[in-house]
């Protein structure tokens, strides 16, 4: 394969780094093309993990690392990531490390004000993680970003800074919030100019080159697609276009370079955060899951929330996503559950419907529609091919690729790289 393109197809946390890492080992050049520090892989590499937010997985080896420019960058955010994994015996060089002259900064204004509009919001919080991801999409948009491009003209930087201000002033002292000075934000920038302004690269040429060159390119998906601000269940999603399509946008390729599409699922459902959860258990079942699956957020450390596999959900990630196949992460974890449930349509008062609905308040009243199959007791743990999985273990995978109608390719049953099942078709 040229390029493959990884996202989550649920609400994210699905177990990506496991499988991007592995990717990552074979690929060129790895490519984050959206969200920002907001996101989270862990990688364990000989024993030894690595937990990333804004780096891409193919710092670990060195490889051409690419942030695109629809990631949004906090430049003290990302100071602060490549120091700790100096501390892990990884020195980060703009050698290998690139960051898109057009990425939009992340400043500390953005973040007061995604923190002061979700206290305003009092229960009826979105979930955000307060580091102004959303605001500093906001102004992308609203075309009055400061872009790290911007850090090399002192006299564009000025009056930028005066529009910018001017706006999130006026929020934060609407909502009774401390203001910021045009002086301190220039300081700021200013002292972290020279830090950061090594690592600007013009991406767009560097991934031309590398796809005529046929290199093995990885774009690295964050969050997951029913997170997505356009498909996922609005507003409780993320401030980026996080399916596969945003490749080509967020990296300043074309709308062909992402090659094959795998989607990232677990064997059950996890979310971190508040928002519609059809499938949540509140049960002894749920509590199994969430301990098994060591389920905590790896950026915020917040416990996730854990449910039955919901195959509509996925459908829905299949068909936006344009998915060619699925990895089925954390099959082990349902290891010793006597009956396993899969969800394959909703009541929506009183009427089953097999699609997942828009509108938020609809999203609420669904109640699942299960499927129950037969678990399992042998264990699966560390399993590495078909052959070796119990028969109810493979009935279940292949009830998930009739449901979602798109091949399993992968399936893992450790967090270690080389537990995993791989099918024929699926070369790198």
């Amino acid at each position: 394969m040229s390029s493959v393109t990884i996202v989550g197809s649920q609400w994210g946390d699905e177990g990506k780094g496991k499988i991007v890492d592995w990717l990552a080992s074979h690929a060129d050049v790895v490519v984050r093309f959206q969200g920002g520090h907001n996101a989270g892989h862990t990688l364990v590499i000989d024993g030894e993990s690595y937990k990333l937010s804004l780096l891409p997985s193919g710092v670990v080896r060195k490889k051409t690392s690419i942030i695109g420019n629809g990631v949004v960058v906090d430049p003290q955010a990302l100071l602060n990531e490549i120091a700790r994994f100096k501390d892990q015996n990884i020195e980060i060089t703009p050698e290998f490390l690139k960051v898109a002259e057009n990425c939009p900064l992340i400043l500390p204004s953005h973040v007061a004000l995604d923190q002061a509009r979700e206290k305003a919001r009092g229960d009826r919080k979105i979930g955000t993680t307060g580091r102004g991801i959303g605001p500093a999409y906001e102004d992308k948009v609203a075309r009055r970003a400061i872009r790290l491009c911007d850090l090399t003209e002192p006299e564009t930087l000025d009056w930028r800074l005066d529009e910018l201000l001017a706006h999130h002033n006026a929020l934060l002292a609407s909502l009774g919030e401390k203001t910021f000075t045009k002086e301190e934000t220039l300081a700021y920038l200013a002292d972290i100019a020279p830090k950061v302004l090594p690592f600007m690269a013009h991406v767009p040429e560097i991934l031309a080159t590398a796809l005529e060159q046929n290199k093995f390119i990885l774009f690295e998906g964050a969050q997951a697609i029913m997170l997505d601000v356009d498909h996922g269940t609005y507003p409780f999603v993320t401030s980026s276009n996080t399916v596969p399509s945003q490749t080509g946008v967020g990296s300043g390729t074309g709308p062909r370079a992402g090659g094959y599409i795998l989607g990232i699922a677990k064997a059950y459902t996890t979310r971190v955060g508040a928002g519609p959860f059809p499938t949540e258990l509140f049960d002894d079942v749920g509590q199994y899951l969430g301990e098994k699956g060591f389920e905590f957020g790896t950026v915020t450390g917040r416990p996730r929330r854990c449910g039955w596999f919901d195959a509509v959900l996925v459908k829905r990630a299949v068909q936006v996503g344009g998915l060619d196949g699925l990895a089925i992460m954390k099959l082990d974890v349902l290891d010793g559950l006597k009956e396993l449930k899969i969800c394959v349509g909703y009541e929506l008062d009183g009427k089953q419907i097999n699609r997942f609905p828009y509108t938020l308040e609809a999203q609420k009243r669904l109640k699942p529609v299960y499927e129950t199959m037969p678990g399992w007791d042998q264990s699966t743990y560390g399993v590495r091919s078909r052959d070796g999985l119990p028969d109810a273990a493979n009935n279940y995978i292949k009830r998930i690729e009739e449901l979602t109608g798109v091949k399993v390719s992968i399936i893992s049953t450790s967090p270690e790289r080389e537990d995993t099942i791989k099918s024929d078709d699926f070369v790198v």
